[in-house]
This record gives structure tokens, C-alpha cells and sequence, in this order.
């Protein structure tokens, strides 16, 4: 690909729909980030990693999307699999949330979690509505994806990205990512396959998400927030803003007028 240039905004595809659920973006991302991962265990199916973390950031998901019932011949069912990851949203809650500014948007309009910087309150576990990040056991500090911030800066893909076999997960110019996704989409519609669609590439979903994807089911099969329900917290917004200060407002008033009364019983009782 052409050289990754500061200035543009970067991110990430998810085509689901070619996922094969190898989990080499797993690994891969584990071994450039040195993250010690947890003692594998099976959970549901094959999934072995359970969710994102501290030591997780990319999270190969498996729903058994399969009928119990036999299915007549060309009318099979697949299983559900899609590598999870931070979306690095436009309208970033953490981001809103972080008291020592710790977290920012770098030159390639990633979300990064400054170590030197976090004070480890957690306030951004909390705030994400992605579930992507975690708290160090070892140092205490908020850490997730980055969007394999050092490689960027000289020049090269993200580890997930250059470990993927079917180019599932696919890194580029957000611009050039969603004309991708869009020529993906038409192609899978055009084969009949109804149930694709795209979810996060406009700014419906939190302003838009710079790593958004293309699902093969509904997005709650996958766990993610529908777009009716993928809006900041209230006081995030502009709503929840304009209710704070008419609340803020009333409350001035309504103190100024308990002040009042109680002076004027002050001045009946002296007058008395």
C-alpha cells in the first residue's frame, strides 16, 4: 500500500464474511504488542479468549449460528465469526471521560491511551460502550488496541492486518476503506446474500467508527449496539448539556428563592 501519511484518518475493514476464525490477528497482535495473554481455556464453542482486555485486544468471535434441524441442500447455515477490536470511534466516550487527558487522537486519527499519562481511575472501562478496554494487573493503567500506533509511525501495517489470511481485516485510508466496503457490499447483495451489511462506516454509530465492519447477521448477534442505541451518554451531547444547565439554572433559582423566604421569617421573628 501507498506510505502511511500523517494528517489522514486510518483504520480498519472487518469483512466478516471472509473470516475463517484462524485467529492470526490474535497472535499476531499478542507477539508486537508483547501482551502475555490469559491461560487458554474453551468457553463456548471454539472460542478460547473469552473477550477484549488488557492483554486481549483483538478477539476472534464464534456464535454457533447453525440450526439443530437438517437444512435442505444450497440452504446451509454458517457459524457467526468476526475479529473484534476498538473501533477508535469518532465520538470517543473515553476520550470524554478521561480526567488527565491521557487519552488522545493521534496524527492518524486513532484513540491512544498515553501510559506515562493515565492515572488508572478506569473512568474510560466504564465509559466504552465496546467493552475494548482494560486495566494492566501489572502497572494499573487503562490499555487497549492501538491502532499499532509505532508501526504507523514508521511506515507500516498493523500486525493483525498483515497476519490475516483472507484479508478479513483489511488497514488503509478510512476514505478508501468505506469505498471497499461499499463495493463488498453490492457484490455480496448482487449473490443474494440479504443478511450482509455494513455497520459503523457513516456516523450513525458514534460519529463513525474508523475500524467498522461488515456483518452477516443483525449487530446484536455480535454484541455490538444497534444504531438507535449507539449514541453518547446524555451529558455527552448536546441534549444532555442544554438539561444540565436549565437543571443547573433552577437550581440557582430555587436556592435564591428557599434564601429569600427564610430571610423574610428572619425579619418577622425580629419583628416580633
Amino acid at each position: 500500500m501507498p506510505h502511511i501519511t500523517p494528517g489522514q484518518a486510518y483504520g480498519f475493514f472487518t469483512d466478516t464474511s471472509v473470516c475463517i476464525g484462524c485467529k492470526a490477528c490474535e497472535v499476531a497482535c499478542k507477539q508486537w504488542n508483547r501482551l502475555e495473554g490469559h491461560a487458554p481455556s474453551f468457553l463456548d464453542g471454539f472460542d478460547n479468549t473469552g473477550r477484549l482486555d488488557a492483554e486481549t485486544w483483538r478477539h476472534v468471535q464464534f456464535h454457533d449460528n447453525v440450526p439443530d434441524e437438517a437444512v435442505t441442500p444450497g440452504n446451509g447455515t454458517v457459524w457467526l465469526m468476526m475479529s473484534d477490536v476498538c473501533k477508535h470511534c469518532k465520538q470517543a466516550s473515553c476520550m470524554e471521560v478521561c480526567p488527565t487527558n491521557a487519552i488522545i487522537r493521534t496524527e492518524f486519527d486513532s484513540v491512544f491511551i498515553q501510559p506515562d499519562v493515565c492515572n488508572g481511575c478506569r473512568n474510560c472501562i466504564a465509559a466504552c460502550p465496546y467493552d475494548v478496554i482494560g486495566a494492566s494487573e501489572t502497572t494499573g493503567i487503562a490499555q487497549k488496541c492501538t491502532l499499532c500506533y509505532d508501526r504507523l509511525q514508521n511506515d507500516m501495517t498493523p500486525a493483525c492486518a498483515k497476519a490475516c489470511p483472507t484479508e478479513s481485516i483489511r488497514f488503509g485510508p478510512v476514505s478508501e476503506l468505506r469505498r471497499t466496503a461499499a463495493e463488498r457490499l453490492e457484490t455480496l447483495r448482487g449473490q443474494g446474500v440479504t443478511q450482509a451489511r455494513l455497520y459503523g462506516h457513516d456516523e450513525k454509530v458514534y460519529g463513525g467508527l474508523n475500524a467498522f465492519f461488515l456483518l452477516m447477521d443483525e449487530p446484536g448477534r455480535y454484541g455490538l449496539p444497534d444504531e438507535r442505541d449507539a449514541v453518547l451518554p446524555s451529558r455527552n451531547n448536546a441534549g444532555g448539556y442544554l438539561t444540565a444547565a436549565v437543571t443547573a439554572v433552577l437550581g440557582v433559582l430555587g436556592g435564591l428563592i428557599a434564601l429569600r423566604r427564610r430571610k423574610e421569617k428572619v425579619e418577622e421573628s425580629a419583628d416580633g
